[in-house]
């Protein structure tokens, strides 16, 4: 098989490389660690895996942002950034609904795209996934220093093989053609964000509110070689038999073998082949990972009484017109905005809590001070309204914010991993009527 045309997708100002190929009765995104689609056609284990995807579906590659031959933004690229691209990349081959497949930092994304959008996710496939990196923050920091030091050099590609690669050790022009991948897919600096984007990022909050049929795979026989590398996969069947216990509707299948790249050998292709072809009938969704904006203005009833009810009424009604400006810039949905507050949905926590910030700001120039509370969490849908505890607790959150503060959960915090935003630990509070202590941040 020749490999496919590369065309691009836009999403938003940066554009997404994509290819197309195959013509199965699904659509299947598959979305590695890193790869580039420029080269990684030249190797025939690759090819082969992609063939065997291809002959049971309309396969979808795309190489991420800020990797490969896709844009390279200076934003950095956090999860909800990564979502956006895929979303750009199925409207672009008219794909309503696709089959997702992800691996290690790839599972991470797509698990959070099943979960957030369940209407235009068919099934999903995870590749030794993790909800978390394994290790301390200091083996984490170790990590990412040999990825700025070593990547692409001759002692990374060693690592390399013998990590992702081993059957390939003994293998000359595997090792040349793993180097052209390696400095092709990105840089080192690029190459030090986008995995530490990995290292900070955890999911383990929003696994439950996947519903969709779930394949979760995973290399049995991993022998794993000394270094910080190694983190990748330390304790790969724990992780993955983590994340398939807290999917519901997930199988989890060990597939035999040493080399963590899932190209190596038809098992891994195979499997998902099967699942493809046979999968369970997915329910109509009721429920959506969503984050929640809940905002107030503090001393309201202060101010009204100051400047009079009319005057009251004038200044509210141009907040409300200024918030709702905002809410269609961060593709926010209006819930409801009743007395001085406003309760808001997203589909991203970067764009709710920058949505929050700028209502914040607005408020400030019109003489009021807001203050603003952030959770995401599984909502359930009704009559085209979000309820269920997620709501609650965004509420709570926000009841416990100060004047002018802008809370989140440890659960926004932990998704909007490699953004730029910086967050205050206010530590541990209990929300009126929700069970537990829940870990509060503040917004910088």
């Amino acid at each position: 098989m020749e490999p496919p045309e590369i065309y691009y997708a836009h999403s938003g100002d940066v554009a997404i490389a994509y290819q197309v190929v195959g013509d199965g009765p699904v659509d299947l995104v598959f979305v590695p660690m890193n790869l580039s689609i420029a080269v990684s056609w030249e190797q025939a284990v690759v090819r082969a895996f992609y063939e065997r995807l291809a002959s049971v579906s309309r396969l979808i590659l795309l190489d991420k942002r800020g990797t490969g031959i896709s844009d390279r933004p200076r934003a950095l690229p956090t999860l909800e950034s990564q979502m956006d691209d895929v979303r750009a990349v199925l409207d672009a081959v008219g794909s309503e609904h696709a089959a997702l497949f992800g691996g290690l930092h790839g599972a991470q994304m797509c698990a959070l795209f099943a979960a957030t959008y369940p209407d235009r996710t068919s099934s999903l496939l995870l590749w030794n996934p993790t909800a978390r990196l394994p290790g301390t923050p200091a083996e984490h920091r170790a990590w990412l220093q040999l990825v700025r030091e070593t990547w692409g050099t001759t002692e990374w590609i060693d690592r390399l093989v013998r990590l992702n690669y081993p059957s390939f050790a003994g293998d000359p022009d595997f090792k040349r053609w793993l180097s052209k991948l390696v400095r092709v897919s990105a840089s080192p600096g690029a190459a030090y964000e986008f995995l530490r984007t990995f290292a900070e990022a955890d999911i383990a909050d929003i696994l439950p509110a996947i519903r969709m049929p779930t394949l979760v795979l995973y290399r049995r026989d991993v022998n794993l070689p000394q270094g910080p590398e190694s983190l990748l996969v330390r304790d790969v069947a724990a992780q993955a038999k983590a994340v398939a216990e807290a999917i519901p509707n997930s199988r989890l299948v060990a597939i035999p073998g040493r080399d963590i790249a899932p190209y190596v050998g038809p098992e891994v292709a195979d499997e998902a082949a099967r699942f493809l072809t046979a999968p369970e009938t997915p329910d109509v969704p009721d429920r959506i990972l969503a984050t929640v904006l809940f905002t107030d203005i503090v001393g309201s009833t202060e101010r009204a009484a100051q400047l009079g009810d009319r005057a009251w009424g004038d200044l509210l009604t141009a907040h409300r017109r200024a918030v709702r400006r905002e809410l269609a810039r961060f593709r926010g949905e209006e819930v409801d905005t009743a007395g001085d507050g406003v309760f808001a949905t997203f589909d991203g926590p970067a764009r709710a809590i920058e949505c929050a910030r700028a209502i914040r700001a607005g408020a400030e120039e019109e003489g009021l001070t807001l203050r603003a509370g952030l959770h995401t969490g599984e909502c359930e849908l009704a009559d085209g309204k979000v309820a269920g505890l997620a709501v609650h607790i965004g509420a709570r959150v926000a009841n416990e914010a100060g004047p002018g503060e802008i809370l989140v959960s440890r659960t926004v915090k932990d998704l909007v991993a490699g953004s730029e935003l910086e967050f205050d630990d206010r530590g541990e509070r209990g929300l009126k009527g929700v069970p537990g202590e829940w870990h509060l941040f503040a917004v910088l």
